[in-house]
């Protein structure tokens, strides 16, 4: 029997149909259903709808429930449609009637806004550590290989003098834009939404700020209508945030295959990072790159499913809801797995020198021979065409001393600038606080 069901069974087919995979997913919002329960009975305590004994018996067993959830012993029951079912059932069998008053003044609804909303701030943390590792490894490669130059490319033709120092530090310094969208996704995610119950608040005298505070959110989600709203809204604010690092790692991902391969050889991997071929001993495949691009190709269409799920539901909470763990869940480990994996790829690669030494690559001095020109008092048009007629009638000779100096340039990587931008990033998330009161609240006895 459900906790919502009546005196009628719901049929077998139907239930199994409604259910779908989200048994499996619920085990992602366990540990937070757990907090969130701390929370909202200590808060039915303050307005007199729990007991003090009661209240006491309830946080004790919930937090033995919580060290089951960290243990892995803690299942969802085929019989139990969802983890906020489980948890109640057991906290019942286990104190008895006590455990029957934690859901007064909530619903499912807001119980699963704020279990979303708890686990989201955990995987946005996780996904940022994770960025912040590639972040410090692709500037010690930076820095460490600042020297040595390479092709640039436009159009994918040869361009102008880059460097490895530019080619990493750049990279890094958009992982620091994807950030500021994490950090968006953060902000929204932080907001409580508990009290919000089915979408239309409660009677009771629910004290809604306590339970912010308790849990170490920011601040509330105020209009309980929009609370409900906020539904299928944060799942794609994030999705989008996650999109954005995939987009980075998916298009570092290109460079690194394109110049692994033997007509680039700008880079290389030991043999054991690589895989190879069943009929071509010679081969060393970029397999792990290949399958960066493509997992974060896929995280790329996240918002967009997202949004095709939820863009034509009115006002209210919708099954139709329910769906988005099943492509949102997934997702975090995949980009977790990505972007730990870059890191430990970067840990072995190696990088060839004296790539500009090759002739094909002369014509990348073009621009320094037209400057040193402009440096001698010709005018820049003068010297372009100069330059351009040398190239044609085949006697250009190109000037291989690079002297870029200018803020983020060859020789001025400004990487301690973008260091800065990281650390400031950082310091607006403010994981400590979340750490600080969920500790609090599992520790501290009622």
């Amino acid at each position: 029997m459900k906790i919502w069901q009546k005196n009628i069974d719901v049929d077998s087919f139907v239930e199994s149909f409604t259910v779908g995979q989200d048994r499996e997913m619920d085990m992602h919002l366990a540990g937070a259903d757990v907090l969130g329960s701390l929370a909202h009975t200590r808060m039915l305590n303050s307005i007199n709808l729990m007991t003090d004994e009661d209240l006491s018996l309830v946080q004790k067993e919930l937090k033995n429930i919580y060290q089951e959830i960290l243990d892995g012993k803690f299942l969802i029951e085929d019989s139990v449609e969802d983890v906020h079912s489980q948890v109640e059932m057991m906290l019942t069998q286990r104190i008895g009637e006590a455990g029957k008053k934690i859901h007064s003044g909530r619903s499912r609804n807001d119980q699963v806004l704020v279990d979303l909303k708890l686990y989201f701030r955990s995987e946005i943390e996780s996904i940022f550590k994770n960025t912040e590792a590639l972040f410090q490894q692709l500037i010690q490669l930076s820095n460490q290989h600042k020297q040595v130059l390479m092709p640039g490319y436009t159009h994918l033709q040869i361009a102008m003098p880059s460097s490895f120092g530019l080619w990493f530090g750049a990279y890094a310094e958009s992982l620091v834009d994807d950030l500021q969208l994490l950090k968006a996704a953060w902000h929204i995610c932080n907001k409580n939404p508990l009290g919000s119950a089915a979408g239309y608040g409660s009677s009771f005298p629910l004290n809604r700020t306590m339970t912010t505070n308790l849990l170490g959110f920011e601040d509330l989600n105020y209009n309980v209508v929009y609370a409900q709203m906020g539904r299928g809204k944060t799942e794609r604010i994030l999705a989008q945030a996650m999109s954005s690092i995939a987009a980075t790692l998916a298009k570092f991902a290109m460079d690194v295959t394109l110049f692994i391969n033997q007509n680039f050889g700008f880079i290389s991997f030991p043999a054991h990072l690589t895989t190879g071929s069943s009929i071509m001993p010679h081969k060393k495949n970029p397999d792990v790159f290949e399958l960066i691009r493509s997992r974060c190709n896929k995280i790329q269409a996240l918002p967009n499913e997202i949004a095709m799920m939820t863009s034509n539901l009115p006002v209210g909470y919708h099954r139709d809801l329910q769906l988005l763990k099943e492509n949102l869940f997934p997702a975090f480990q995949s980009l977790n797995d990505c972007l730990a994996i870059a890191k430990y790829m970067l840990e072995n690669i190696s990088i060839k020198d004296n790539i500009l030494d090759d002739p094909k690559y002369d014509y990348l001095f073009s621009v320094e021979v037209v400057n040193n020109e402009v440096l001698n008092g010709i005018p820049f048009r003068e010297a372009y065409k100069n330059i351009g007629l040398a190239i044609e009638e085949g006697k250009f000779q190109p000037a291989k001393e690079v002297n870029h100096t200018h803020e983020g340039s060859i020789g001025n990587l400004c990487n301690d600038q973008i260091e800065r931008m990281f650390q400031h990033v950082k310091a607006e998330f403010g994981f400590e606080k979340v750490e600080k009161a969920l500790n609090e609240l599992l520790k501290k006895e009622a």
